[in-house]
């Protein structure tokens, strides 16, 4: 069966991801169809693959399945994505929606040509631990914020990268945390976090999915953020420069014992172009795009 689907390639703070309207129930396996349209050789290119679904509960649902084909937990920047996508293309008439990921159901709020979603609750913070590679010790914090994140400070890592924190690769490191035994069975992201004050981070991360690093990680923002809070003393709202070099705010209240809530993550969000692929689904084969 070939159709005849028309897509977005949008952009979230430099996270990158094709966005369909699947409302219409397109025959899309979407694991396969995830890997050959996030190709950035041989596809269209993206950091993953969002669709927008129904749903009886909310304005829409958002599935999200990573450039390796794997479905994602929550995704941040993809939240946003597709929030500003079904405000532009009127799937909602309103400047706040609501939408189902994962069984949760989220706000997003549009405000100019930014995107405020709230977000979860984080859960499973984990501050001060320690884990080995090669020998090495490494100081680390974790926190679930919607998807697994590893948290790690170069001030409390000062030797790690054996390099300037803006110039040095990350990927080998970041792939050997990200399938670490200290968070298997799922792995986690990384995240190379620098405090510049006491509201203010600068972040690099590798993505699990992706494999590899991206330019900006919602959730990881989110995830560096509140634990800055319990380790840096940051107050929020917390501004993250990601890889791209654009901002992400990231808001939340701590009720004075340790319990996070009213998280939100916001940032720009915008449709890079739109087009259409002629998808043989039998084939799991583009047989073209434009």
């Amino acid at each position: 069966m070939v159709q005849y689907i028309t897509f977005a390639k949008m952009s979230g703070a430099g996270n990158d991801f094709v966005v369909i309207d699947n409302r219409q129930d397109f025959v899309i396996h979407a694991s396969a169809a995830a890997q050959r349209l996030c190709d950035r050789r041989l596809g269209i290119g993206a950091d993953g693959l969002l669709l927008v679904e129904k749903s009886a509960d909310a304005d829409f649902a958002m599935k999200y399945y990573n450039a390796d084909g794997s479905y994602g937990g929550m995704c941040g920047n993809g939240g946003r994505c597709i929030a500003m996508f079904a405000f532009r293309t009127h799937i909602v008439t309103g400047r706040v929606m609501h939408f189902e990921a994962l069984g949760y159901r989220y706000r997003a709020d549009i405000v100019d040509g930014t995107v405020v979603l709230s977000m979860k609750d984080p859960v499973d913070v984990q501050l001060g631990k320690t884990l080995s590679v090669e020998g090495k010790p490494i100081l680390y914090h974790y926190a679930d914020t919607g998807t697994p994140h590893c948290v790690i400070f170069m001030d409390e890592n000062p030797e790690l990268l054996g390099a300037p924190f803006e110039e040095a690769d990350i990927t080998k490191l970041g792939r050997t945390l990200r399938h670490h035994e200290a968070f298997a069975p799922v792995g986690t992201n990384v995240n190379f976090v620098q405090a510049e004050s006491h509201n203010s981070l600068v972040q690099r991360t590798y993505e699990r999915g992706v494999e590899e690093e991206t330019l900006a990680c919602g959730t990881g923002s989110v995830a560096s953020s509140i634990v800055a809070h319990f380790v840096k003393q940051t107050v929020p709202p917390v501004s993250v420069r990601v890889r791209s070099g654009e901002l992400l705010h990231i808001d939340f209240t701590d009720d004075g014992s340790g319990h996070i809530s009213h998280v939100s993550l916001e940032g720009g969000a915008e449709i890079v172009y739109e087009g259409t692929i002629v998808y043989d689904a039998e084939r799991d084969a583009i047989v073209a795009r434009n």
